[in-house]
């Protein structure tokens, strides 16, 4: 290394002889205003953290490669989608993923129970494609107009500055979709352990829209190939008494040792429309879809090979969006798809800048050529046209010029009434959630109902009533071991009305009796799998 590459500099390439000291009036005297060196080094410094994440801030990420098999299960994948990252087999796709917890601050412990984003922002020849979910497939809410709303109830109270159970409960006794959720979050699915052994899901419901311009409702998930693995309350308090980011860790070593995780990149399918025949709308995050019906299809598969040179540089400065998509794949009607494409990219302006698509982790590995000028931390001008001159268009003096279509436009057919809607499909509001219950291993119903009646103590009275009509609802079973473990009258609890503008819920699912720790033939078989025939992975306990 030459004598100039040692030598210190200011961020204007001056070079800095003494590093130690303040200009000052004399010995003790008073600093000056003209300390450049000082003020340029502090304002810099406490500049150094980019607003933090309202959601999502305790992250960590890693680069890879995604490789598409070319067919969608046993079919062409071009018989559904023209997305040329999906369609040619074999092709490597670069690839950068950002798992995190959702609610906690920067410095909360990875124990958390809590949802896990999974983040992945696909370098494709067409451009960027960010698929943003989390581990769960399901969601708390299915309109956008909810999530200020779900999220002020779940953070911190603003008076006490703690996470108080009953905010939350509060909260989720108005909204039975969330029942489904609660159900998976509160049992050990809550608190995966490791991102490594964790499921990934786009959660929202996408479309796949092929050359002819066919659309399918499509829902996007991430299988592990190291299978699937999760913590109870007591693993999850004794790793966090010595470790509060054990999964961070995990990755990273896994990663640098050479032990790189893969996940096969999986589809569900349905024919673009509204399906009566179901008890749910297909449009609804807050429902899966059963795979019986609708089976995860092998689309590709999913490497992480090196860990980011620098955390801030990469993982903090990452930004996702669920707009982000390439040709091929389109939006459904989903509204909270609706509500969070205008939403995470706007946050993105807000935390990083209006030029965030500037940063090398954020820029598509495809020359950019937009219109789009100027702006807070503007590093380069997009490659214009053969004028530099014109940066508008249309335009005869050599400016850019639209790029000729792909195929057959998608034509939705869209006609009603403007209003406000609230899906009429609402059965499944208690029915999955029951089924979710019935279908958990002995341990995972155990680690449920432990964690629900802690909560349900630090509950007001009329809250831990109407939960316990809830969880009743779902299934009797379930909601009379709440109120047992509680200490909730459960006669008084089932007295209660149904909600004031909820419909009542529906047919009650009659808890199934279990012998010598084994579920009933025709309930749930060994190794999570459904009477349904769904498997789910299997767990170390």
């Amino acid at each position: 290394m030459s004598e100039d590459q040692r030598t210190l500099t200011t961020r204007q390439g001056h070079p800095v002889s003494d590093n130690q000291s303040l200009r000052s009036v004399g010995e003790r005297g008073p600093a000056t205003l003209e300390n450049y060196q000082f003020i340029e080094k502090i304002t810099h410094f406490d500049r150094e953290r980019i607003p933090e994440r309202v959601v999502h801030a305790r992250g960590t990420g890693a680069h890879g490669y995604f490789e598409a098999y070319g067919r969608i299960g046993d079919e062409p994948a071009t018989k559904y989608t023209r997305a040329k990252v999906l369609t040619r087999a074999g092709k490597r796709t670069p690839v950068f993923v950002r798992f995190s917890t959702v609610i906690g601050g920067r410095e909360s412990p990875e124990t958390a129970r809590d949802p896990r984003g999974f983040a992945v922002k696909l370098y494709t020849e067409d451009g960027n494609w960010d698929l943003v979910g989390n581990n769960l497939k399901v969601f708390f809410i299915r309109d956008a107009i909810k999530f200020p709303d779900m999220i002020h109830a779940f953070k911190p109270d603003p008076v006490s500055n703690r996470q108080e159970p009953w905010r939350f409960y509060d909260f989720v006794q108005f909204h039975p979709e969330a029942l489904h959720m609660v159900t998976w979050v509160k049992s050990p699915w809550g608190i995966p352990a490791s991102y490594r052994q964790m499921e990934g899901s786009g959660v929202n419901t996408y479309k796949l829209v092929n050359d002819e311009g066919v659309a399918h409702l499509v829902k996007f998930h991430w299988v592990p190939k190291a299978g699937v693995k999760n913590l109870t309350s007591q693993q999850a308090a004794e790793i966090q008494a010595k470790d509060v980011g054990h999964a961070t860790r995990d990755l990273y070593e896994a990663i640098e040792r050479g032990d790189y995780p893969e996940w096969e990149f999986c589809v569900q399918l349905m024919s673009d429309g509204e399906h009566p025949e179901l008890d749910f709308d297909p449009l609804d995050d807050t429902k899966r879809w059963p795979e019986d019906q609708f089976p995860l299809l092998p689309v590709g598969r999913m490497v992480l090979d090196r860990n980011p040179p620098n955390v801030f540089a990469d993982t903090e400065q990452s930004a996702f969006g669920t707009g982000v998509l390439v040709d091929g794949i389109d939006f459904s009607d989903d509204k909270m798809l609706q509500g969070r494409t205008l939403s995470y990219s706007d946050t993105q302006r807000y935390r990083v800048g209006p030029n965030y698509l500037q940063l090398p982790i954020n820029a598509p590995r495809r020359d950019t050529r937009t219109n789009q000028r100027d702006g807070q931390m503007t590093c380069y001008v997009d490659q214009a046209g053969e004028n530099p001159h014109v940066n508008y268009e249309p335009s005869s003096m050599g400016g850019l010029e639209e790029a000729p279509k792909r195929g057959r436009d998608h034509h939705q057919w869209v006609e009603g009434h403007l209003g406000r809607y609230q899906t009429s499909r609402t059965a499944d509001d208690y029915k999955q959630a029951g089924e979710r219950y019935r279908t958990f291993e002995d341990w995972e119903r155990e680690d449920l109902i432990a964690n629900l009646v802690a909560d349900m103590k630090e509950c007001p009275e009329h809250i831990r009533l109407r939960m316990v009509w809830h969880f009743w609802h779902c299934d009797e079973d379930y909601g009379r071991r709440v109120a047992e473990g509680a200490g909730i009258d459960l006669e008084r609890a089932l007295k209660l009305p149904p909600l004031e503008g909820k419909p009542a819920p529906g047919r009650r699912r009659e808890a199934p009796t279990y012998t010598s720790g084994q579920p009933e033939e025709g309930t749930k078989a060994q190794g999570g799998k459904e009477a349904t025939g769904q498997r789910e992975p299997q767990f170390a306990k």
